[in-house]
């Protein structure tokens, strides 16, 4: 019985999601159209991820170490277990920001005219891709935009799942650009949505979020960027695993 109830939510949760991106398709056609309007987007996509989650009656409570100058561009680095990872940022982040993802969201039905034209979207196994997309990147982050990035790479396969290693890639780009890092716990999401919700369902629930105090990196040499890495790793492990 419960196993249809979750089945039955994620369904829900999925037309959800779909009904608000119809009602705001409009505004996101035009609002990508050209990079002046960005800011403008993000708070459609913001008020798509406030109005989606609710109505499937899932909440995230934030909890801050420091609190978050709106006015400075970050990179924001969280562990990352559900496709419901993208929601929480759109409520968390401000003003013009962008995502860093894997090439497959270009053709996802909600995700793809993002990341054909606001975000970034890079093929994992390209070396040629990862570098043009961390150059693109370093260009919108000189332009203000703050970069959203999850470094294990991808949704591991293991449930519940475990933290994996970190790619250095945002932490070099981190320190060249003397961008503060924050890094990011998301505690218990993936109880609520595990991956794509597809294998287990969706239920609802509150989700936990700590943000951690930012990292500067003004300090820091380029050959920093592994420290800076499991520095940042060891923050949201550490977090991940109080709450358990």
């Amino acid at each position: 019985m419960i196993k249809l109830f979750r089945k039955l939510h994620w369904v829900y949760c999925l037309l959800c999601l779909l009904l608000f991106f119809v009602l705001f398709w409009p505004f996101y056609y035009w609002f990508t159209r050209h990079p002046r309007y960005y800011g403008i987007l993000n708070k459609f996509r913001t008020l798509h991820s406030v109005l989606a989650s609710a109505f499937s009656g899932i909440f995230f409570k934030f909890e801050f170490e420091k609190r978050l100058d709106k006015n400075q561009t970050y990179i924001f680095c969280a562990n990352h277990t559900s496709n419901l990872d993208i929601i929480i940022f759109c409520i968390l982040a401000r003003g013009r920001y962008h995502f860093m993802g894997k090439e497959e969201l270009t053709k996802n039905a909600v995700l793809g005219i993002f990341f054909k034209t606001i975000d970034i979207a890079v093929a994992r196994a390209s070396k040629i891709s990862s570098f043009k997309a961390f150059k693109k990147a370093a260009e919108n982050l000189e332009k203000g935009m703050s970069l959203i990035i999850f470094p294990e790479g991808k949704i591991d396969d293991a449930y519940p799942p475990v933290l994996q290693d970190f790619k250095s890639g945002p932490f070099r780009l981190a320190i060249e650009k003397n961008i503060p890092i924050v890094p990011v716990s998301i505690k218990n999401l993936w109880q609520v949505m595990w991956d794509d919700g597809a294998k287990y369902g969706t239920r609802p629930g509150i989700v936990d979020v700590y943000v951690h105090e930012p990292i500067l990196t003004s300090i820091l040499a380029v050959e920093n960027d592994e420290v800076l890495r499991d520095e940042v790793y060891g923050k949201i492990e550490r977090e991940l695993k109080r709450e358990r």
